[in-house]
């Protein structure tokens, strides 16, 4: 009997093993994506709540957000699993490597969607109809990059979604200001995956994936100005249309000085400065947040 235990304790070690590979898969130990999901969200709440939204829905978005961000990460890696070994910057992940086999990561997704969706259901009819094209953008967002240059745009459509939901939940419809917002939103995803694009756009043409950073080419710099050129105006239309105050574009002007900071770190176009630039965009949404909730709450105390 001693000896049966003596031969079973290296099964903890095992599945620790296996829930850090799962870990590992779902990017939870990288926290940029849930952040750049989590800022258009609270973004939306906050506007449709003008404030502080309820606490339950606060929590459901951004447990929501941290859930579907895994999952997107989970099928991302199971759509790359042909292209990952050969990319320099994701040869190492789980699915890549074998650690991981692809229906355990299918197992994984389907798990965490039904998380998220658990956690809409307690919120109200119009919520959770609209999920369902969250769902749909979530799932099918990964396969777009061997079909189409522009998969940045569709995760700017199913990153941002969360803020047309997040109307819907506070104030039972949508407004035409949270359909700016979303667009907004799409153009900044755009324009910061696409910086993320060109750290492997060598790796993409040599395997045959596509991106906007491919198709931008040498004109990247230019359009990418035009991209932020465009969000900073949606989101000055947006703080126009919800009367926005001082605290909002001091937030708007820092952010834009961060944008020009990007710009000037890969402005040779390298890999590891286009990576910083795509990391620094959870400043740009963190200190738009800051400047709309502080206008809000300034606005509450008057």
């Amino acid at each position: 009997m001693s000896y049966e235990r003596f031969e079973t304790r290296p099964a903890a070690p095992a599945r620790r093993e296996r829930l850090a590979q799962y870990w590992k898969l779902m990017r939870a130990d990288r926290p940029i994506g849930w952040l750049l999901l989590l800022w258009p969200t609270w973004w939306g709440l906050w506007l449709a709540a003008g404030g502080v939204p309820p606490p339950w829905i606060l929590f459901v978005f951004t447990a929501g957000v941290w859930l579907t961000r895994a999952a997107g990460c989970v099928i991302n890696d199971y759509a790359d699993r042909w292209l990952d070994p050969h990319v320099e910057r994701t040869r190492e992940r789980p699915l890549a490597t074998g650690a991981v086999r692809g229906r355990e990561a299918l197992l994984l997704f389907a798990v965490l969607m039904l998380a998220a969706f658990a956690l809409v259901l307690t919120l109200d009819r119009l919520t959770v109809l609209m999920s369902f094209v969250g769902v749909f953008l979530a799932a099918t967002y990964p396969w777009l990059k061997r079909h189409t240059h522009l998969p940045q745009v569709y995760l700017g459509m199913s990153f941002g979604w969360g803020i047309p939901m997040a109307f819907a939940a506070v104030q039972g419809e949508v407004p035409p200001i949270a359909w700016l917002l979303y667009a907004t939103n799409i153009l900044w995803s755009t324009a910061y995956d696409t910086w993320y694009a060109m750290v492997d756009r060598e790796d993409d043409l040599r395997v045959g994936s596509k991106s906007t950073a491919i198709l931008f080419g040498d004109m990247d710099l230019v359009i990418q100005g035009v991209l932020y050129a465009l969000v900073f105006a949606g989101l000055a239309l947006v703080g126009r249309q919800a009367a926005l105050g001082g605290a909002y574009w001091a937030g708007l002007a820092v952010a834009l000085l961060l944008v020009l900071r990007q710009f000037w770190i890969c402005r040779r176009r390298e890999r590891g400065p286009c990576f910083r630039a795509f990391l620094d965009n959870h400043w740009v949404g963190m200190v738009v947040f800051a400047g709309l909730a502080a206008d809000l709450a300034l606005r509450g105390a008057g």
